[in-house]
């Protein structure tokens, strides 16, 4: 991002950070959203919304670093599984945190990972991951995340469909964010 911060991009006049943690708080989910430390300009993009933080000392090392946060907070406070939902995808909509939300309350036990795809198969994220993979979580590690636990397990993968391509929008750059726009009409 050229030193500009993702997180902090404005979507429907707030922070995309803010936007998302709200649609996921919107379906009565717990939502914990971890943080580098020093991130005071996230933190404070987040005032004002029932979310647990979690600040992440190692975050410097990507993805697994938060993985790691947020398997062991889900783990410490029995949660059935944990969802990963990066926060720089602003075309996930409440309705689709819900939708798999639900379908992961119905799945039989074993619980699956269940993880979103575009409408014609590709997959993306969100991903729930089920508590019982959180031992494996704790030994993620770079900026891959759980890929390698998704890999060892694909056995017990169920897929879900979100509608068009919202399971792969994933914003990193200005011109990603620049394309969004120009695509939504500003």
């Amino acid at each position: 991002m050229r030193g500009a911060d993702k997180l902090l991009e404005s979507v429907e006049g707030r922070p995309v950070l803010a936007l998302l943690a709200a649609r996921a708080r919107a379906t009565g989910a717990v939502v914990l959203v971890t943080l580098p430390p020093g991130a005071t300009a996230r933190a404070a993009a987040l005032a004002g919304l029932d979310v647990a933080r979690a600040e992440v000392a190692d975050a410097a090392e990507g993805m697994a670093a938060s993985l790691r946060a947020g398997a062991a907070a889900a783990a410490a406070d029995g949660h059935a599984g944990l969802m990963v939902l990066p926060a720089d995808m602003p075309d996930i909509e409440t309705a689709d945190i819900r939708g798999m939300l639900d379908a992961f309350a119905a799945a039989p036990a074993p619980r699956p990972i269940l993880r979103a795809t575009t409408a014609d198969g590709h997959p993306g994220h969100p991903v729930i991951l089920p508590a019982r993979l959180f031992p494996a979580l704790a030994d993620v590690s770079g900026d891959t995340g759980g890929r390698e636990v998704l890999r060892t397990h694909a056995g017990d993968l169920l897929l879900h469909a979100l509608p068009g391509a919202r399971a792969v929008t994933d914003l990193d750059t200005p011109e990603a964010w620049a394309r969004w726009r120009a695509a939504r009409g500003g």
